[in-house]
């Protein structure tokens, strides 16, 4: 399982939008959809 599809699976888990996740670490929903289709990674 790949880093975005982790990423999607808690989510959902947590039934959250990509906007909601995104704002907890004040990242754009475009930054999380990027990360679910693994188009890129966060940085650590």
């Amino acid at each position: 399982m790949t880093l975005g599809e982790r990423i999607q699976k808690y989510r959902k888990m947590k039934e959250l939008s990509q906007e909601e996740l995104g704002k907890l670490p004040h990242i754009s929903r475009q930054t999380i959809s990027k990360w679910e289709s693994n188009q890129s990674s966060p940085d650590i």
